[in-house]
């Protein structure tokens, strides 16, 4: 088990490089210039140009310039903002709570919904409930996040009047945050109506993001049953007479989960993505939204750090996946 650990933690180091050049190249493939963006394009002379371009290291070769960034990288330093002159590290995490909240609980509502989904649709295998299923699945992997969400703003906000619109809790509370995950800040204080507030503007934005992992686990959950309900030790478990509730709940699900958690671990990479949309939509205060207003201000040095922070989450969450495999499957060790 610690040989599978250590070589999965050696493919870490070509893997980071691999993303820290990505980073450096995207950002400076992006139009505009960066000191223009922070000094204002009217307001700065060719003097006070070059000074801010020699301190922020823009006058070395390229090559100089990767390496300058790297080796930032590794002591910890992911730069100074240029837009709010903070540093990027600090605003991530002031922001990361909220990102990582509305993922969790998107996520959550992915995998309750979804393996039991899958789990139905397997055993029912040919039937309309089967079929409707995976075609719901299909449809909801097949929608636009940006046009889902608004879908349901206009429906659930502005035609019901359920929902709020954006935002993360009502204007009318504010509290110095704990944990920084405002369903459980809110608790912690006492406060029930702030904990209904977040919680109502939770749903929308979870429901959005949850909506492409919810399909993706229901229909690879039906594909991994089909394949072990076939297998001689279910029809064994059935010949014994066996309740078909616990050959299909415990015996086959038991040994179909293997792939599906491997799914549910890929899909991190998709709720990182989704964010972006999801939070810009609903005006979620998280990294996504974070990133995006980056990007439209021209901080670069936010963008590229941003990149590869959202980076290193995907591959740890992908790593602790691949270790939760290998205890549920002992043959993945090698």
């Amino acid at each position: 088990m610690f040989r599978y650990i250590l070589h999965k933690l050696l493919l870490f180091v070509p893997t980071l490089f691999g993303i820290t050049i990505c980073a450096f190249a995207f950002v400076r493939l992006l139009p505009g210039d960066p000191i223009l963006a922070m000094a204002g394009e009217h307001g700065v002379t060719p003097e006070r140009y070059e000074i801010l371009k020699e301190q922020f290291g823009y006058n070395l070769p390229i090559w100089q310039q990767y390496l300058r960034y790297v080796g930032e990288v590794l002591t910890g330093d992911f730069g100074i903002s240029l837009s709010t002159k903070r540093p990027v590290m600090t605003e991530f995490m002031i922001l990361f709570p909220a990102t990582i909240e509305l993922s969790i609980v998107a996520m959550i509502l992915a995998i309750v919904i979804g393996i039991p989904a899958g789990v139905y649709a397997a055993a029912r295998r040919g039937t309309w409930p089967d079929q409707l299923l995976m075609g719901t699945a299909l449809v909801g992997y097949s929608m636009p996040i940006f046009w889902w969400g608004l879908l349901l703003i206009i429906f659930f906000s502005g035609y019901l009047g359920w929902t709020p619109v954006s935002g993360r809790i009502g204007l009318q509370y504010f509290f110095k945050p704990i944990t920084g995950f405002l369903l459980i800040d809110t608790l912690i204080y006492g406060k029930f109506d702030a904990f209904r507030s977040a919680l109502q503007h939770m749903i929308l934005p979870a429901i959005a993001l949850g909506t492409i992992p919810l399909a993706v686990i229901a229909r690879q959950t039906r594909s991994a049953m089909l394949e072990v309900l076939g297998e001689d030790y279910i029809r064994t478990a059935r010949a014994k007479g066996l309740k078909t509730a616990r050959v299909v709940g415990v015996h086959a699900l038991r040994n179909a989960l293997i792939p599906v958690v491997t799914t549910i671990g890929l899909q991190v990479g998709v709720l990182m993505a989704g964010a972006i949309l999801t939070e810009t939509i609903f005006s979620w205060p998280g990294i996504g939204k974070w990133m995006v207003d980056s990007i439209f201000k021209r901080d670069y040095v936010v963008v590229q750090s941003g990149l590869l922070l959202i980076a290193l989450i995907v591959m740890v969450v992908n790593l602790l996946v691949d270790i939760l495999y290998a205890v549920i499957n002992p043959r993945m060790r090698g």
